[in-house]
């Protein structure tokens, strides 16, 4: 838990570099709970840390391939 609140934590930053580092600590803390949750016969605990885990690997490629923009969102999306 205390890995997940980290990777919480970091993911908020303007750094990417941190950003990076909470997403890696995101991926750690879905194995955590995979194996609590094996330990545990908790399996659709499994089977939603394995959806978190895409979706935390798509934010890691995303922002490896994001470039800060003075005065645009990350997204490019207009409102």
């Amino acid at each position: 838990m205390l890995v997940t609140v980290l990777a919480a934590w970091l993911i908020g930053s303007l750094r990417p570099g941190r950003r990076t580092v909470g997403f890696w600590c995101f991926l750690l803390s879905n194995a955590l709970w995979v194996i609590w949750g094996l330990h545990a016969g908790a399996w659709a605990l499994i089977v939603l840390q394995i959806c978190l885990a895409a979706m935390n690997i798509r934010g890691v490629k995303k922002n490896d391939h994001a470039e800060p923009s003075k005065g645009r969102e990350p997204s490019g999306d207009v409102a």
